[in-house]
Order: structure tokens, then C-alpha cells, then sequence
């Protein structure tokens, strides 16, 4: 497994049956079993193709019944799982996922790879709180992992938009995101081209980066 698939794997909490929603594959619902972090697994994906390669992976587990595959969009024909992740994907993906879902397991564990505060607001609205909400980095680039579980929570908007975890001061990773995010800004406004409402913009974005640095 990749260094990026082992840090979500170590945030995924235990369970008796683990869904991995788009399972790509299948490492990860793999050392789901290996490991004993869960008794059963499903893996799913909305390609039947996709699915073979993780099929291929679990097929030992999959002849043992300890593993089932499912040819599925989203959590539609996933049932019974108290685990589950959703990773690899957009966060207006991830949203749709949740918001499309018949049944939506007790804890959920969400990687967005873009626009991490529409799947944040989704996962809130649809009774989840935020238990961990933290940026990591591996192979040069950063990620947000959010781990979830039933219940009640309310959002600030700079939560939404930057992970409440992050906020604390504690997270050095996403420090340096957010001066990464300010040194492109930074060149950016340096086009002498721009119009005067976009600079505008492009400073007012930049003070509200720089208090986090």
C-alpha cells in the first residue's frame, strides 16, 4: 500500500463490517481483515470492471464469505456495514454519495481530493459529528482525512473550509499548505494584467490566509 492508503487505513476505526465505497483496488478492505480491524468487508464500486481488480485481491476472502463485492453507485446496494470509507474522490462526489445513500453506516471515514468543505457541510447535514478533521501530506502532496460518526454537530464557516483540527495551531502540515496557497497567491497577483476587482479578491483571500501562518 501507498504511504497516503496506510495514513487513512490508520484512522479507520474498527468495526464488524467495513464498506469501501469506490474500492479502487481493494488494499485497503484487505488489511481491514489482515490486520483484524474488522470481521467482514464489502467492496464496492459503480464499475463492474473497476470492481475486478479488487476481486482479484479479496477472492480468497470473497470464496470464504468473509468479503462481498457489490457492483454499486454509492451506499445504494450496501447494507449492514458500521464502517465505512469513502476516499480518492471529489468532495462534491463525496456528497452526492452521502446525500444519495439508503443507508449510511455509524462511522464514516471521507478523503476528498478537492473541495473538502462541501463534503464536510453534506456529512453534517446528514447526522454525522466530526471526530478528527486533520491535513496530512504524502508523496508532496496534501490531503484532508475527516472521520465521522452519527450524531450531532454545527460547523463554523472556517471549519467548513479548513477542518476544525486544523484550526488549532497544532497541525504543522497544514501550515505549510497554507503557505504554499499563499505563495501562489502571491505570484499570481503579481500579473501586471489583472483587474482591479480581482487583486482586490486575491488580497482580501491573502489576509485571511496569512493569520493562520
Amino acid at each position: 500500500m501507498t504511504e497516503r492508503l496506510e495514513i487513512i487505513l490508520s484512522q479507520i476505526p474498527n468495526g464488524k463490517v467495513f464498506a469501501d465505497i469506490g474500492c479502487d483496488h481493494g488494499y485497503i478492505a484487505k488489511a481491514m481483515l489482515c490486520s483484524g480491524k474488522s470481521e467482514k468487508v464489502i467492496i464496492a464500486d459503480i464499475s463492474a470492471k473497476c470492481l475486478l481488480k479488487a476481486e482479484k485481491l479479496l477472492e480468497n476472502e470473497i470464496a470464504e464469505g468473509r468479503a462481498k463485492s457489490v457492483v454499486s453507485n454509492g451506499f445504494q446496494k450496501v447494507s449492514g456495514a458500521d464502517v465505512a470509507l469513502i476516499a480518492g474522490m471529489g468532495g462534491e462526489e463525496i456528497s452526492s454519495i452521502i446525500s444519495s445513500a439508503v443507508e449510511l453506516p455509524e462511522n464514516l471515514v471521507i478523503q476528498p481530493m478537492k473541495n473538502p468543505d462541501k463534503a464536510r457541510t453534506t456529512a453534517v447535514e446528514f447526522g454525522y459529528k466530526i471526530v478528527k478533521d486533520r491535513v496530512f501530506k504524502s508523496a508532496g502532496k496534501f490531503y484532508d482525512l475527516i472521520v465521522l460518526k452519527k450524531g450531532k454537530d454545527m460547523l463554523t464557516q472556517e471549519e467548513i473550509e479548513f477542518g476544525r483540527d486544523n484550526l488549532s495551531g497544532d497541525n504543522p502540515t497544514f501550515k505549510e499548505r497554507i503557505k504554499q496557497n499563499i505563495s501562489k497567491l502571491e505570484k499570481y497577483l503579481s500579473v501586471q494584467n489583472l483587474s482591479q476587482e480581482t487583486r482586490l479578491e486575491i488580497t482580501a483571500r491573502l489576509e485571511k490566509l496569512k493569520k493562520y501562518v
